[in-house]
């Protein structure tokens, strides 16, 4: 099995001007997403050797919130990871990846328009990745190929959860 990126966009955050853009809060609906991704990893028996998040609020909660149904040795994992918080690029997620073991995953929760450029910039792929939403991307070199694409709603059947649709 080859390396793979796993990358989570936060789930629906707090409208624009509500509070300052790295204090913005999930919704409820956004906590209920959160919950249902980390359910859904949960049965799809997936772990991570590492999950860096961004230090914003909402992804914050995003990464938490999916940890609460994993266990406390795969919490451990959770690391905040400043680079996530705006202008991540593929350089950058291939720079964390080099340190994986050759089957490795790594799981980053970040923001858009970031995660979609890093999926476009490795495999070609134009994405259109949801709030709440997940891509797999399996590392081939200094590139890759599109896995997996899930929004919330598949991600909310997964879990079997009810969708909030998306």
């Amino acid at each position: 099995m080859a390396r793979q990126l796993w990358l989570l966009r936060h789930a629906e955050a707090e409208p624009h001007g509500v509070r300052s853009d790295a204090e913005r809060r999930l919704t409820a609906r956004g906590e209920g997403q959160a919950h249902a991704v980390g359910i859904a990893l949960g049965r799809l028996q997936v772990s991570f050797d590492a999950v860096l998040f961004s230090p914003k609020v909402r992804a914050r909660q995003t990464a938490e919130l999916a940890a609460a149904h994993w266990s406390e040795e795969r919490r451990e994992r959770l690391l905040v990871h400043p680079p996530l918080a705006g202008g991540f690029d593929a350089r950058g997620a291939l720079a964390e990846c080099s340190g994986l073991r050759a089957d490795g995953r790594l799981l980053l929760v970040g923001h858009e328009p970031d995660l979609s450029s890093v999926v476009g910039d490795l495999t070609g792929a134009r994405v259109d990745l949801k709030k709440g939403g997940v891509a797999v991307v399996t590392l081939k070199g200094a590139g890759g190929e599109l896995a997996v694409l899930l929004r919330p709603r598949e991600l909310a059947l997964i879990a079997g959860v009810p969708a909030d649709g998306d």
